[in-house]
């Protein structure tokens, strides 16, 4: 559930880049794991100061996570394109594939990265943050489809059901060695439609 769409902090030299940072941090966590790898060490590794580090990153939490911010305003953007003829489990179903949309070589990168957030007990409280906030997206887009609150319950049920969905597709991709994200993540998406009482579109 990371977005995996590459982004550069403007006016940095290529060499401290955020896939720059990103590469070390994993090699590092590879190697010594994520709790016992320093934010000096992964900055050490990156060629790069700690307080520049942190510009990139509040903490050594939000380095797995990549550019997970710029993918969540992807995310409410392709809901808000979606024309609204479109039924709100078949939109959220699109936008949930497009959001984990990975090029062929960033595959095994994206294995690793969710292999770490789903099995590191330490980044379990920060993910729930992260979940939260892709959550909110998904029942912010459900509740201006429906005339609700994103706090009511419709709303509500729906960000939790879909990121489940997902959850448990990437748990099975990581299980399976040659299987596919999209096949999973589409097979899983495909029972929005009833929680949503809506007609197969």
């Amino acid at each position: 559930m990371v977005s995996s769409r590459p982004r550069q902090a403007p006016g940095r030299r290529p060499a401290t880049d955020l896939g720059a940072i990103e590469r070390a941090a994993f090699r590092l966590f590879a190697v010594r794991g994520f709790e016992e790898t320093t934010v000096d060490a992964i900055a050490e590794a990156a060629g790069i100061g700690r307080r520049t580090l942190f510009r990139y990153y509040p903490s050594k939490n939000d380095i797995p996570w990549g550019q997970f911010e710029a993918g969540l305003a992807h995310l409410r953007a392709f809901l808000r394109a979606t024309p609204l003829d479109i039924p709100v489990h078949r939109a959220v179903h699109q936008a949930v594939l497009d959001f984990n949309h990975l090029d062929e070589a960033a595959i095994p990168q994206h294995r690793e990265r969710m292999r770490l957030l789903l099995t590191t007990p330490a980044l379990q409280a920060h993910s729930a943050l992260k979940y939260a906030a892709w959550r909110a997206v998904i029942a912010d887009y459900t509740a201006e489809r429906y005339g609700l609150s994103p706090h009511d319950l419709l709303p509500r049920t729906v960000g939790h059901v879909s990121l489940g969905m997902a959850l448990s597709a990437y748990e099975q991709w990581l299980d399976t060695e040659d299987a596919s994200l999209p096949a999973l993540l589409d097979a899983a998406l495909a029972g929005l439609r009833h929680h949503l009482c809506e007609e197969p579109a």
